[in-house]
C-alpha cells in the first residue's frame, strides 16, 4: 500500500478572520513558514500552497500533488474525483487548512467558499469520503477539527460490521484537536503549527525547544543548520535519522503490534505523518490543546526517549554557532545516541528474556542498520537477540527488520558475511515464506557464494546450507535459480571433501550438522526437478551419497538416505514400466535401481531415524516402479501351491522372527534359492525357500557380517532361466539383475513392515500396500503356541522429538572403583548433537529427551567450548537425542507394536496397478532438523542445566558414599526380608533391576509387561507392555544414565532392544528407540534368547544369541561399532561386560566354555577355558578384583572363582546348589555374591566362597516357600537383593554384616 495522490485544500482567505474566531495581537500568523501579509493576498496563497506542497513531497516525492486554493464545493468535488480515478486502488490524503472559514459544525461538516467569497458554504465530510473513497487519509488543521473525527467515528453504518467496517479501518483521520479546542495562537509558533509538526518535524521542534534549553540560542539559526536531511553524516541528516529512530521507538513500544505494522511499516508517508504527529502532540499539549488521530494512539508526549532526543538537539545544537562562524576549519561532533543505544540494548540482552519487557531500544538497532560505522556492531546484537526464541524473530519482524536484511545482501563487505548468514539463519528457520522475497531479490547467490568460499568454519557452511535448503523447499522458482547457480555441484564437492579427507589418517572427522544440511539441502534441491536429477546423476550424486551412509551420527545418515529418496522420480517424471522404454528412461531405470542397492546399506541401522527415511525412499521406488514391485512381491511371497499353513522354523525357511537376509546368512554363507525367480506367464508359482549353505570362508562374525544388508555381496540371488516374457515390463523383469534388486527391496520392505519401531512399521506396511500387498491379511504365526493368528499393529506413544542442549553437554560415567578404593572417574567431551528437532506444532514435548553424555574432564567441559584435539566421544549411556525423533509421534501410550507383520506369511497380492498418484508418506528428518536452528545457537547451556548439574552431583555424592560403604563393609547376610509383593502376573518374574538413586524395582514377567515397583511404599507407580508381538520373553533390563533422567532398556529374548523414557511416571512412558540387536542367527536355531550388556562407560551394548559374533552397538552413533568374533561352536548363554574397565568383555557357553575380550586387541581374545561341563547360566568381574578374577556359574549349580592371568584352572570353586542353578548376581562393589535356584532357595556366599546366607522362605505371608528363582539383581551402591520368582511374587532382602 502507498500514497498516490495528494488533494490540498487550502481555505485561507487572506486579510478576512472567519466570524467565530477571536483573534489575538500579537498572534501566529506564518503559513507554510510564509507570512501571508507580507505580500499580495493571491500571491501569498500561491505561495504558501506550493509550499506545502513541498513540504509534503519531502516526504513523499513520487507522489502526484494537487493544490485548490480558497476552493468552492465543485473544486473540492473536481479535485477528489479525479485524484480518486487516478489513484485507483493506491491511498489518497486529502489535506484540509480551514484558518480563513469557521468551525467545523457538529454535523461534521467543513467550510468553503462561494464563487464571490460572500459566503462560506458547508461540505459535509460524508460527501467528501463518497468523492475520495477508500483508502483515504485526512488531514484536517483547523480549530475544534476533532468535531470531524467524532463525525465519522459516530457514522452509524460503519458500526455493522461487512464491508463498512472494512472502509472504516482503510481510513486514516489527522485532526489538529479536540472538538472544543481552538488552535494556539502564541507568536512562538506558526499558525498551521500542526501542519508545520507534520510536514517540517526538526524544524518546529528546534524552534519550540529553543526557548526551553539552557542554550538559550536564537530560534533564526535554526534555518542555517547546514546539511541535509537524507545525508545521515550531516548536522541536519543526524537529527533527522535520530527523531526518526526515537518517535519509531515510541510508537513501537506504546502501540499494539497489529497498529504499529499498520500505521508505521506499511506506507511510507503515512509512517512519516505518524511520526511526525507524535511530535504535534508533545508541542501542540503544551499549548492546551490534543491533537487526534483515528485509529486512536495513546498519549505519547511524556514517554522518556523524548528526553533522549532532546539531549540529542541540544548536543547539536551546541555545535551550531562553532560551525556557523568558522565553517571550514570547525569539524561536526557526530552524536553518541546510537552507540549509547547499542549498549543500552546490550545491557538488555545480557539480563532479558521471554518473561521480560521487551527492549524498546529495538526500533533504534533497526535504524542503526543505515549506519556503516556502526551496522557490524547492530548486527552481532540483533544476531543475540535473534537467538533469543522464535518470540525475539516476532518482535524483530514486528519493528521492520527484514527488508533491512534483504538489502543488506547487496553489500559486499566481507566481515557482515558471517552474521548475515546467521541471522538469515534464524529468520528462514522460523518464517519459510521468507523464499520467496530472497529469490525474487536475488538474494540466494549470496548464500551459494558463502557455501563455497574459503576459510568458513563448517558450522557457518551448514547454516549457509540450511538457508539455500529453505530457499529451494517446495519451491521451483527457487530450486530452478540455485540450480543454476551451481548449487548440486557446490554441495557434492564438499561432501566428498569432507569424507576424503575424514579418509586420510589422523585427519579431523568432518562437521556433522555441515554434512547433513548438505545432503538435506540437496534433497530439497532435486526434488521433484527432472533437470537437477538429471544433473546430480551426471555428477554422481548416489556414489558420493552412498559413502555418507556410513557416517557415524544417525542424523547424518538420515538426511543422506533422505537426499537418495528424492532423487528418485515419481509422478509425471517417474518411471513408467507401461511405457515403450527410452534410453533416457533405461538410464534413469538402471540408476534407481542402483540406488535401491546403496539405499539397503541402511536396512540394519540401528537407528528408527535412518530406517524411516528408508521406508520413504522406498516408498517412492514402489511408486516409480510400482508394476516391477507388484510382480516382485507376487513372485517372492507367494506361497508353495501345496503348503495348507506355514511350515515349521528351519533351514529350509525363512526364520520368522529375523527376516533380514543378514540375520539368515551370516558371515561366510550365502543365500541359495532353489526355485528362482519362475516366468510369471507360465503361471508356475514361485516357493520362496530358502537354503543356508557354509562356504570354506571362517565362520566368524564380523562387523561386515553382522550388520549385513540385503545389497551386500554375499547374498547372491539366482534366477533360473525361463520363458521370454511378452510385455515389456517383463522384459525389464528378466534383465540382468534387475529382478534380484526387486526382491531385496521387496524383503527389506517387508523387514521395515516388521520393525520394532512402531512409526518405521506404519511406513513400511504403506510401502506392502504400494506394493499390491494387503498388509492387513498376513498372517503371524507365534512361537509361543504354534498356531497361526492374524495381527495389526496397535499405535504406540513415542518420545515427542524434543532437542538435545546445543552447545557442550555434560553427562555422567558409570563409577571406577580402583584397586585402592578411591573413585577414578574419567570423563570425555561429547560434540553437540547435530540435528535437534523443530518447534511447535510440528514438536512438542518435554525440553530434554535422550541425551548424549561426555566422558572427560568434566570441570574444563563446564568452562569451555568442544576442543577438537581432545580424544574420541564417548557416551556414558544416553541413547543420541536424535532418536526422540518426529518418527516418534503416535498417539496412544502403551504397546510398542513389534510385530503387527513379524514374518513372512500367507498374503494377498494383488497385479493389478494401483490407484493414480498415490499419497507417498512424507519425510521427517528435514523439519525435524529445521529445529536445530530455530533453538538457541549462542548459549552453551540450557535452560535446566542448573538443575541438571545440581541433580548430578547430589548423585554423585549419594553413588560415591555407597561405593565407600560397600567397600568397606565385610561380607553380609543377604537374609532380611525387607518386603515381598504379589506384582499380579500369571507369568512369572524375568528380569528384575534396582534404581540406583530411587526406591524402585523395575519388573519384567515373561508377558514382558514392565512394573515399576516403589519398595518404600509398597505399590506399583507405573505397568506398561514392552510391545505386542505374539512371541514374549525379556532376556534383560539396563539402566542407561544412572546419573541423570535415566532410560530404560528392555532386551527381549527375539534380540529386539526398547528403550524406554519416563518410565517410572505412570501413563507417561515413552518408546525413545527400539532396533533388532542380533542379527544374522544360526541356521536352524531354535528357542532362540538373545544374551545382551550394558556398559555404561563406553555407551556399548553388547549383544550376541545363536550367532558366530558378539555385536557391539554404539548407542551413541547407533550404529554397529563392531563384531567380536566368539571363537566357538556354541552360542553365548551368558556375558557380562565390566563396569569399572572399558574394554573387557566376559563370555560363558552353552558347552561350559568361558572367554574374555578386549575389544581394544586385534585378536580380541584375551583367554579361554572351559570350567564347566553344562551350560553356564551367569558370569561376572568380582568387585575388587582388579578386573581380572572373576566368577561363573552353571546349570549344574558349582561357582568357579577364575583369573585370566591363570586360565588354566579356577582358583576357587563352590557347589552352590545342587542342579538347577537359575541365576547368578554380583555386587559391583560389595564382596557378596547372590545365587538362586529353581529348587526354591537363594544362597549368598562371599568372594572368598564362604556360604553366608540361605533364604527359602518369606517372612510374611505365614513362613511360605518362596518360588523357584527366576532373576536376582543387587542395588548398586546398597546390599539390596532383588528376587524374582516364576510365581508372581517379588522380594527384596537387606545385608546383615557378620
Amino acid at each position: 500500500m502507498k500514497t498516490g495522490w495528494v488533494a490540498l485544500c487550502l481555505c485561507l482567505n487572506i486579510g478576512v478572520d472567519p466570524p467565530d474566531v477571536i483573534k489575538i495581537s500579537p498572534c501566529a500568523r506564518l503559513e507554510c513558514w510564509i507570512d501571508p501579509f507580507s505580500t499580495a493576498s493571491v500571491k501569498a496563497l500561491e505561495a504558501i500552497g506550493k509550499n506545502l506542497q513541498t513540504q509534503y513531497e519531502r516526504w513523499q516525492p513520487r507522489a502526484r500533488y494537487k493544490v485548490s486554493l480558497d476552493p468552492t464545493v465543485e473544486d473540492v468535488k473536481k479535485l477528489c474525483l479525479s485524484c480518486r480515478k487516478n489513484a485507483k486502488g493506491e491511498r489518497v490524503l486529502f489535506h484540509y487548512n480551514g484558518h480563513g472559514v469557521p468551525r467545523p459544525t457538529t454535523n461534521g461538516e467543513i467550510w468553503v467558499f462561494n464563487k464571490n467569497f460572500t459566503q462560506y458554504i458547508p461540505l459535509s465530510v460524508y460527501e467528501l469520503e463518497s468523492w475520495l473513497g477508500n483508502p483515504c487519509i485526512y488531514v484536517f488543521d483547523c480549530s475544534a477539527a476533532g468535531m470531524i473525527v467524532n463525525a465519522f467515528c459516530e457514522r452509524p453504518e460503519w458500526g455493522l460490521g461487512g464491508a463498512s467496517s472494512n472502509s472504516l479501518k482503510d481510513c486514516i483521520l489527522l485532526a489538529a484537536c479536540g472538538a472544543n479546542e481552538t488552535l494556539p495562537q502564541d507568536t512562538e509558533l506558526p499558525a498551521d503549527v500542526f501542519t508545520s509538526c507534520l510536514t517540517t518535524p526538526i524544524k518546529i521542534a528546534l524552534r519550540w525547544f529553543c526557548p526551553r534549553s539552557l542554550l538559550r540560542l536564537d530560534p533564526e539559526l535554526i534555518d542555517q543548520i547546514p546539511g541535509r536531511q537524507n545525508d545521515r553524516k550531516t548536522p541536519l541528516g543526524e537529527l533527522n535519522w535520530i527523531f526518526t529512530a526515537i518517535t519509531d521507538t515510541i510508537a513501537w513500544n506504546v502501540l499494539p503490534r497489529e497498529l504499529f505494522q499498520r500505521l508505521f511499516r506499511q506506507d511510507l508517508l503515512v509512517a512519516s505523518l505518524f511520526r511526525n504527529f507524535l511530535l504535534a502532540e508533545r508541542i501542540m499539549r503544551s499549548a492546551n490543546c490534543c491533537p487526534q488521530s483515528y485509529p486512536r494512539l495513546p498519549p505519547t508526549h511524556q514517554h522518556p526517549m523524548w528526553h533522549a532526543w532532546d539531549m540529542a538537539a541540544e548536543v547539536c545544537l551546541s555545535q551550531l554557532p562553532t560551525l556557523l562562524n568558522d565553517p571550514e576549519n570547525a569539524e561536526f561532533q557526530p552524536s553518541l545516541f546510537f552507540t549509547e543505544q547499542l549498549t543500552a540494548f546490550e545491557v538488555w540482552l545480557e539480563h532479558g528474556s521471554d518473561r521480560k519487557k521487551p527492549p524498546e531500544q529495538l526500533p533504534i538497532v533497526l535504524q542503526v542498520l543505515l549506519s556503516q560505522s556502526h551496522r557490524f556492531r547492530a548486527l552481532v546484537l540483533l544476531g543475540r537477540f535473534l537467538d533469543m526464541g522464535a518470540w525475539a524473530l516476532d518482535l524483530a519482524l514486528s519493528v521492520g527488520i527484514f527488508p533491512y536484511v534483504l538489502k543488506l545482501l547487496q553489500a559486499t563487505a566481507t566481515d557482515l558475511r558471517q552474521i548475515l548468514v546467521f541471522i538469515w539463519t534464524k529468520i528462514l528457520a522460523l518464517d519459510k515464506s521468507c523464499q520467496v522475497d530472497l529469490v525474487r531479490d536475488g538474494g540466494h547467490p549470496y548464500f551459494v557464494q558463502f557455501l563455497d568460499s574459503p576459510d568458513i568454519h563448517a558450522e557457518q557452511r551448514a547454516m549457509a546450507a540450511f538457508v539455500l535448503a529453505v530457499i529451494v523447499d517446495d519451491y521451483q522458482h527457487g530450486q530452478q535459480a540455485c540450480i543454476e547457480a551451481g548449487l548440486i555441484t557446490i554441495c557434492l564437492s564438499h561432501i566428498q571433501a569432507a569424507i576424503n579427507i575424514q579418509a586420510s589418517p589422523n585427519a579431523p572427522s568432518p562437521e556433522p550438522l555441515l554434512l547433513q544440511w548438505l545432503c538435506l539441502c540437496l534433497g530439497k534441491l532435486w526434488d521433484g526437478s527432472a533437470e537437477g536429477i538429471d544433473l546430480a546423476l551426471r555428477e554422481h550424486a548416489p556414489t558420493i551419497l552412498g559413502r555418507v551412509l556410513s557416517e557415524p551420527q544417525p542424523e547424518v545418515r538420515a538426511a543422506a538416505t533422505y537426499a537418495l529418496g528424492t532423487l528418485i522420480k515419481v509422478g509425471a517424471d517417474g518411471f513408467s514400466s507401461e511405457e515403450t522404454e527410452s534410453d533416457a528412461d533405461g538410464d534413469s531405470l538402471t540408476a534407481e535401481q542402483q540406488m535401491a542397492t546403496i539405499l539397503l546399506k541402511v536396512l540394519c541401522d540401528g537407528s528408527p531415524l535412518v530406517r524411516a527415511e528408508l521406508a520413504i525412499a522406498m516408498a517412492r521406488l514402489a511408486s516409480s516402479h510400482n508394476k516391477m514391485f507388484r510382480q516382485s512381491a507376487a513372485a517372492y511371497l507367494k506361497p508353495p501351491s501345496h503348503a495348507a499353513v506355514l511350515p515349521t522354523y528351519g533351514a529350509g525357511y525363512r526364520n520368522p522372527v529375523y527376516p533380514y537376509p543378514a540375520q539368515l546368512g551370516h558371515s561366510g554363507s550365502y543365500l541359495d534359492i532353489d526355485q528362482g525367480l519362475q516366468s510369471l506367464e507360465e503361471g508356475i508359482p514361485y516357493r520362496p525357500v530358502v537354503r543356508i549353505v557354509r562356504t570354506s570362508g571362517s565362520s566368524a562374525g564380523s562387523p561386515a557380517s553382522a550388520g549385513h544388508s540385503p545389497s551386500s555381496d554375499d547374498p547372491v540371488f539366482r534366477e533360473s532361466s525361463g520363458t521370454a516374457a511378452s510385455n515389456e515390463g517383463s522384459r525389464l523383469w528378466r534383465r540382468s539383475e534387475a529382478g534380484s534388486v526387486y526382491v531385496q527391496c521387496i524383503m527389506a520392505v517387508y523387514a521395515l513392515a516388521r520393525d520394532s519401531f512402531p512409526r518405521v512399521a506404519s511406513l513400511g506396511r504403506k510401502v506392502l500396500r504400494l506394493s499390491g500387498v494387503d498388509a492387513a491379511q498376513v498372517v503371524v504365526p507365534s512361537r509361543a503356541n504354534g498356531g497361526v493368528s492374524y495381527l495389526r499393529n496397535t499405535p504406540v506413544a513415542a518420545l515427542p522429538p524434543t532437542p538435545p542442549v546445543a552447545g557442550i553437554l555434560h553427562r555422567s560415567t558409570s563409577w571406577v572403583a580402583s584397586a585402592s578404593g578411591n573413585l577414578a572417574s574419567t570423563w570425555r567431551i561429547s560434540t553437540p548433537p547435530p540435528s535437534p528437532p523443530t518447534r511447535p506444532p510440528f514438536l512438542a514435548g518435554p525440553s530434554s529427551s535422550l541425551r548424549r553424555v561426555a566422558s572427560m574432564d568434566i570441570s574444563s567441559a563446564l568452562s569451555g567450548t568442544w576442543d577438537s584435539s581432545r580424544p574420541a566421544v564417548r557416551i556414558a549411556g544416553d541413547i543420541a537425542a536424535h532418536t526422540s525423533s518426529p518418527i516418534l509421534n503416535t498417539s496412544t501410550p502403551g504397546l510398542a507394536d513389534a510385530a503387527g507383520m513379524s514374518t513372512f506369511g500367507l498374503s494377498a497380492v494383488s497385479l493389478e496397478a494401483g490407484p493414480s498418484g498415490p499419497l507417498l508418506p512424507e519425510s521427517f528428518i528435514y523439519k525435524w532438523s529445521c529445529g536445530h536452528f530455530s533453538r538457541p545457537l549462542l548459549e552453551p547451556y540450557h535452560d535446566d542445566e542448573e538443575e541438571i548439574l545440581a541433580r548430578r552431583e547430589m548423585r554423585e555424592k549419594e553413588a560415591i558414599e555407597g561405593i565407600e560403604r560397600c567397600q568397606q563393609s565385610c561380607a553380609s547376610k543377604v537374609t532380611d526380608e525387607i518386603g515381598s509383593w504379589d506384582t499380579g502376573s500369571e507369568v512369572g518374574t524375568k528380569a528384575v533391576l534396582m534404581h540406583p538413586f530411587k526406591p524402585l524395582v523395575c519388573i519384567a514377567d515373561g508377558n514382558e509387561t514392565i512394573r515399576i515397583l516403589d519398595y518404600d511404599l509398597g505399590e506399583v507407580v507405573n505397568t506398561f507392555e514392552n510391545h505386542n508381538a505374539p512371541d514374549k520373553g525379556v532376556s534383560r533390563l539396563c539402566l542407561l544414565n544412572e546419573l541423570d533422567d535415566s532410560l530404560l532398556l528392555v532386551a527381549s529374548s527375539d534380540g529386539i532392544v526398547r528403550v524406554w523414557k519416563d518410565y517410572t511416571q505412570k501413563g507417561k512412558h515413552r518408546l525413545a528407540s527400539s532396533w533388532q540387536a542380533v542379527q544374522g542367527h544360526r541356521p536352524g536355531a531354535r528357542g532362540i534368547s538373545a544374551v545382551v550388556d550394558w556398559q555404561q562407560m563406553t555407551g556399548f551394548l553388547y549383544a550376541t544369541s545363536q550367532i558366530s559374533s558378539i555385536l557391539v552397538w554404539d548407542l551413541d552413533r547407533e550404529q554397529l561399532a563392531s563384531s567380536i568374533p566368539t571363537h566357538s561352536d556354541s552360542y553365548v548363554s551368558a556375558m557380562a561386560a565390566c563396569q569399572t574397565h572399558n574394554s573387557h568383555v566376559l563370555t560363558g557357553c552353552a558347552d561350559g566354555s568361558v572367554r574374555v575380550y578386549d575389544i581394544r586387541s586385534t585378536e580380541m581374545l584375551v583367554s579361554e577355558m572351559k570350567p564347566h561341563a553344562t551350560k553356564v547360566v551367569g558370569l561376572d568381574f568380582l568387585s575388587g578384583g582388579d578386573d581380572l578374577k572373576m566368577i561363573s556359574a552353571s546349570q549344574s549349580g558349582d561357582l568357579k572363582m577364575l583369573d585370566i592371568r591363570k586360565s588354566s584352572e579356577p582358583y576357587l570353586e563352590v557347589d552352590a546348589l545342587k542342579g538347577n542353578l537359575t541365576s547368578i548376581a554380583v555386587h559391583r562393589y560389595a564382596p557378596v555374591i547372590a545365587t538362586g535356584s529353581g529348587k526354591q532357595r537363594i544362597k549368598t556366599f562371599s568372594t572368598s566362597g564362604e556360604q553366608l546366607s540361605v533364604v527359602r522362605y518369606h517372612t510374611s505371608f505365614l513362613g511360605q516357600s518362596i518360588g523357584a528363582v527366576t532373576s536376582l539383581c543387587f542395588h548398586p551402591y546398597n546390599v539390596l537383593l532383588a528376587a524374582g520368582a516364576s510365581d508372581s511374587m517379588i522380594s527384596i532382602y537387606a545385608g546383615e554384616s557378620i
